[in-house]
This record gives structure tokens, C-alpha cells and sequence, in this order.
């Protein structure tokens, strides 16, 4: 695939998850590894305007190109720490974010969230230190699991494609919203 068509089909699944509710209009972001190029959405980008030339190129040796999204180094050091990764997004779905501020990991009830994340592990980052510490610990956490979630902030996945950590973010949403609706009944 061409770097270009993968710029494309980064944005589209970056807008479906804020039309499907894993991110408001402003949130989140995501990028995409194209040999030492890591492209990533922009600092404060609206998904529901965003297009592919929008995307900034930062680099794998770490050089952070202005105006990349604030969580950039975290994702260039989850290229860095891990040689298969080729897409990584970070989302807020209110459901995984909800059922995690309690600190604990996250275990899945339905069956597809226990095949795909039998632990979702959860990361406790103070806020005024989330920059200098988040990217170290998220990419630690990612080169075992498929997705990591940061205490009170969201979900990051991390797939050798896009549309595979777009899965795995969705994925890992439905699984807290049904234990979240387990709860209300039970």
C-alpha cells in the first residue's frame, strides 16, 4: 500500500471513532509507520475535518515535527520499542476510561474481549506528568499487550496494520461497555 493510501485510511479510522463515540471532535490521535517516516494526526485536529495532507511526519530516530500531536514521542517510542508495530491510536471511550479509573487492569467478560485482551492492563500517570512519563510506560505496557489503558485519560492499541489497532481500540470499548452493562443488571 502507498504511503499516501495509508494517510487516507488513517483519517477515515480516525473520523469512525469519533462517529462511533470512542473520541469527541477533538480528541485522541493516531499515526502510521512508513519505513522512518511516522506519520501522525495534528495537535488539536478535529476528526470530523481532517484530511490526509493534514498529517504531519515526524521520524523514528525521535524528531518531533511541529505541530504533531502532543502524544507524538509516545508513539514514535512504540515504533522504537517495537519493530511491529505500524499503527497506533489513541482514544477515549468513555465506557474502558469509566471502568478503569479504579486503577485495577481490566478484565473483559464477553468472549471476544477474553480472546483478543484476556488483561487490559491499566497505567496510573499523574497528570502534570503525563508528557515525560507516558511514553516510556505505554510503549513498555505495548510490547505485551495490544492495548493499554492510561488512568482516567484512554485507550492506546498499537497492530503491524491500522485497520488492527482501529479493531482492537473498538474492541476493547464494547468489551467495557458489556461489563459495564453486566453491572446495571446484575
Amino acid at each position: 500500500m502507498s504511503r499516501e493510501q495509508l494517510k487516507r485510511d488513517l483519517v477515515q479510522h480516525y473520523m469512525w471513532l469519533r462517529q462511533y463515540g470512542c473520541n469527541d471532535s477533538h480528541s485522541g490521535n493516531a499515526s502510521f509507520r512508513w519505513h522512518d517516516e511516522i506519520w501522525v494526526t495534528p495537535t488539536g485536529c478535529c476528526a470530523d475535518t481532517l484530511h490526509a495532507d493534514d498529517l504531519v511526519c515526524c521520524h523514528s530516530d525521535g524528531l518531533v515535527e511541529t505541530g504533531a500531536s502532543l502524544d507524538a514521542a509516545l508513539h514514535i517510542q512504540i515504533y522504537q520499542r517495537n519493530p511491529h508495530a505500524r499503527a497506533v491510536f489513541h482514544s477515549h471511550g468513555p465506557y474502558t476510561v469509566a471502568l478503569t479509573l479504579n486503577g485495577k487492569d481490566f478484565v473483559p467478560i464477553d468472549f471476544e474481549g477474553q480472546y483478543y485482551f484476556p488483561n487490559v492492563p491499566v497505567i496510573s500517570i499523574p497528570f502534570e506528568r503525563y508528557v515525560e512519563l507516558a511514553p516510556v510506560a505505554v510503549s513498555e505496557s505495548l510490547k505485551a499487550h495490544k492495548v493499554a489503558v492510561v488512568r482516567g485519560h484512554g485507550v492506546y492499541a498499537s497492530a503491524a496494520t491500522i485497520n488492527l489497532a482501529y479493531k482492537w481500540s473498538c474492541s476493547v470499548e464494547l468489551s467495557a461497555k458489556t461489563a459495564w452493562l453486566a453491572r446495571q443488571v446484575n
